[in-house]
């Protein structure tokens, strides 16, 4: 008999029993038996997961007396092995397995061979499903495959008829215990609430089948779809030309059209499942493989195969659609195997605390714009969808690149602690927001704030900032799978210039390219950037596609009518850089002056120093601009030869370290008295010790997230500037490896936290 037909006669007489009048003990008495028969098995047993024990709930051919007395933890035994691992044992000799456990009570001692499987609800294992024979040898793969189709419809038929106590609760809840995982800070900060996956799993309602063509028809189209979901992505320009984009459509390609696939999916629907069920019997089955695959390059085909699992499950269920679309009900730790910047951004972001990514980067898109958000991201963690279910409690703790799923108490509770301190902290931040930042010795200094959305605008009133000292305008660009129009741009502009009112707003022009390409921009020259920060990005890529600079111009320049305009261009080199692109919206402003259309009352142009070597030729480029403003980020990976892209090296290089803050004092002296507004902007001014060293160095215009608007304005109000700047010049003198220590010393016993 093949393992469908066993199966198949299997189910037939479950669903019969299922919809018999039986009480639940009298149903699963019913089900060992019918199993055992068809099996030809001297043993049956069904273990459940009750009041997180294993329990002895139903058998054939061990003692009845052990029936609700037998119980064993997950992970004891050779059943709370198969129940903590979620996979199949199939043992010739049970008792020479090193995790046997003998009970008495059983009287199981006369029998030799062994298998079981666990019985999987929602992903977890809620019991296992046990056969046993007296003559030593390992069952066959058709029983095998048999038990386990019964154990997966055994699931839900436990579910709908209520077979766990309602001490239980739910399925499942206590058949995973608390779970840390480790992986890449890619967004900084903690965060709580609970896991919500972005593309949902489809809960399937009918396993058996009333109609097995009818189901595999469904398959064949859902299939059919699928595969030409799969070629419309590879044909479409945002996927781009070769590089990993390329590599995982090919593997795609590759198991949608995998035979062995589609048979095995037909196989199971033979057996009696509907079509839903059958996709999840096959995926469970490469869950288990994948548990024991430690090839990394296989492992990561197999993660390829779940995810296209999921798509054709979506299909054939009709449940499409991601969390966003749903809307999220509560606080939310969102789980993907990796998102795009324009699917981040479909979420509420008030309900939204966190993600917790299969993939990523630190230059991803995404990355880039849930920092602009302020959420907090965590990357490079595999494997969640097996031991992690929708609800579960989440703390994300970014900060140190761990998540606890399921945290035991004192967790919760360390965590509590952090969030009530954060929260007096901000509450106290929060009543500098009207108050001007002025130092104990009378200067006035500016406290700005980044932002690259239009909803970032409302931030302004909210932290009191005195304007945006960055506004990111490639963000519209990150998000869309083509150019954005002009008037796009322009309607962007304007509005953000309209909900700023009378504070600042600094433009950067277009910072894409490089570790921030976009799909419609293909440039020959990329293709050999070893290192896309130092590559074709910024401004450089702007000069050459001159269009893209255009319509950027015009759209600022139209967007400001009546009102400021601040521009600043990113990644100067040389000074004709400036030149050239200066000259760009001088001929826009040529343009739009012959077409009589209303100009901005005022233009003031500046520069990011991100390069170096900019640096050298201050005096030619500074006669030229209004403002000059330090980008960090990019400064210190350019000063150090220190990708900050590379986790090993983010956090090597300290800011404190002589080098930068030497560099940073030269900066501040070539620009006194040149009536040029220098200000920072990056990481490293919000944070209050290195803002401190700042404020020493001469910097009086900071442009932060604005979480640190509120922490850096009271840190300004207890500083003495006279001091602060000759103790940095005392520091700077006869410097150690850092300063950090020294500096943090000074900060205490003036009373100033920097904390």
């Amino acid at each position: 008999m093949s393992a469908a037909a066993a199966a198949r006669q299997i189910l037939n007489q479950l669903h019969e029993v299922m919809a018999s009048r039986l009480h639940p003990q009298g149903k699963l008495d019913r089900v060992v038996e019918i199993i055992g028969e068809t099996l030809h098995s001297e043993v049956c047993s069904i273990y459940l997961l009750r009041e997180g024990m294993l329990e002895l709930f139903a058998t054939r051919g061990l003692e009845q007396e052990a029936v609700h007395v037998t119980r064993l933890a997950i992970g004891e035994g050779l059943t709370g092995i198969i129940a903590e691992r979620i996979e199949t044992l199939n043992l010739a000799e049970a008792a020479a397995h090193p995790d046997f456990a003998y009970r008495p009570e059983t009287g199981e001692d006369k029998f030799h061979s062994f298998a079981g499987v666990p019985i999987v609800y929602r992903e977890r294992a809620v019991g296992t499903l046990c056969v046993q024979h007296s003559d030593p040898r390992r069952y066959e793969d058709v029983e095998i495959e048999a038990l386990q189709t019964v154990a997966m419809v055994l699931s839900e038929l436990i579910a709908h008829a209520g077979l766990v106590d309602e001490e239980a609760g739910t399925l499942g809840e206590a058949a995973t215990g608390p779970l840390t995982v480790q992986g890449l800070t890619l967004v900084k900060g903690i965060a709580g609430g609970h896991a919500v996956y972005h593309q949902p799993r489809v809960h399937i309602d009918q396993v058996v089948a009333d109609d097995i063509e009818a189901e595999r028809q469904r398959v064949y189209r859902a299939f059919d779809k699928m595969r030409d979901q799969i070629d419309v992505m590879a044909s479409q320009a945002e996927f781009g030309v070769g590089g990993e984009h390329d590599d995982i459509l090919q593997t795609y390609k590759m198991f949608a059209y995998d035979e062995g696939w589609s048979r095995r999916i037909n196989e199971a629907i033979d057996s009696g499942l509907t079509a839903e069920a059958a996709i999840e019997r096959v995926q469970q089955r490469t869950r288990m493989r994948m548990r024991e695959i430690d090839d990394p390059l296989l492992a990561d085909r197999m993660h390829d195969l779940e995810d296209l699992s999921n798509r054709l499950l979506r299909i054939v269920s009709g449940q499409l659609g991601t969390a966003a679309t749903q809307g999220l009900k509560r606080d939310t730790i969102l789980i993907a195997r990796n998102l795009g910047p324009a699917e981040l951004l479909e979420y509420d972001r008030r309900r939204l605390k966190g993600v917790v990514l299969e993939e990523g980067s630190l230059t991803a898109h995404v990355v880039i714009v849930a920092r602009a958000m302020g959420v907090p991201v965590l990357g490079r963690v595999r494997g969640l969808r097996g031991v992690v279910t929708e609800g579960d409690e989440v703390l994300l703790d970014a900060d140190k690149g761990v998540a606890h799923f399921r945290p035991v108490q004192q967790t919760v509770d360390i965590f509590r602690e952090r969030f009530a301190l954060s929260r007096q902290r901000q509450a106290a931040y929060a009543e500098m927001r009207d108050i001007e930042p002025f130092t104990r010795d009378g200067t006035r200094i500016q406290v700005m704030m980044n932002a690259g959305l239009r909803d970032d605008i409302a931030n302004l009133a909210l932290v009191g900032a005195d304007g945006i000292g960055l506004f990111r305008t490639e963000f519209q660009f990150l998000v869309s799978a083509t150019m954005p129009a002009r008037e796009r741009q322009t309607r962007l502009y304007r509005d953000v210039l309209d909900a700023a009112g009378d504070r600042p707003v600094i433009f950067r022009t277009v910072d894409i390219g490089g570790d921030k390409a976009v799909p419609y921009l293909d440039s020959a020259q990329s293709e050999f950037d070893e290192n896309p920060a130092m590559g074709w990005r910024a401004l450089r890529l702007a000069l050459e596609r001159e269009g893209l600079l255009k319509a950027q111009a015009r759209a600022l320049l139209e967007a400001s009518a009546g009102k400021s305009l601040y521009v600043m261009f990113p990644m100067v080199s040389e000074p004709w850089e400036f030149d050239a692109a200066k000259a760009v919206f001088d001929r826009q402003l040529a343009y739009l002056k012959s077409q009589k259309k209303l100009l901005p009352e005022a233009i003031r142009y500046g520069a990011m120093l991100e390069v170096p070597a900019l640096a050298e030729t201050l005096d030619i480029l500074l006669p030229k601009i209004s403002f000059l403003s330090v980008g960090t980020n990019d400064l210190t990976q350019f000063l150090f030869a220190a990708d900050r892209a590379n986790p090993k090296l983010a956090e090597r290089y300290d800011w404190l370290s002589p080098a930068i803050l030497r560099f940073l004092a030269r900066v501040t002296q070539a620009t006194a008295g040149s009536g040029v507004d220098l200000g920072i902007c990056g990481e490293m001014g919000g944070r209050r010790l290195e803002a401190l060293a700042l404020l020493g160095l001469g910097f009086r215009r900071f442009s932060i997230t604005p979480v640190a608007v509120g922490p850096i304005k009271e840190l300004v109000r207890k500083v003495d500037l006279s001091q602060i700047t000759a103790i940095m010049k005392q520091l700077l003198s006869s410097p150690t490896a850092s300063l950090r220590s020294e500096l943090q010393a000074w900060a205490e016993a003036q009373g100033i936290d920097t904390d």
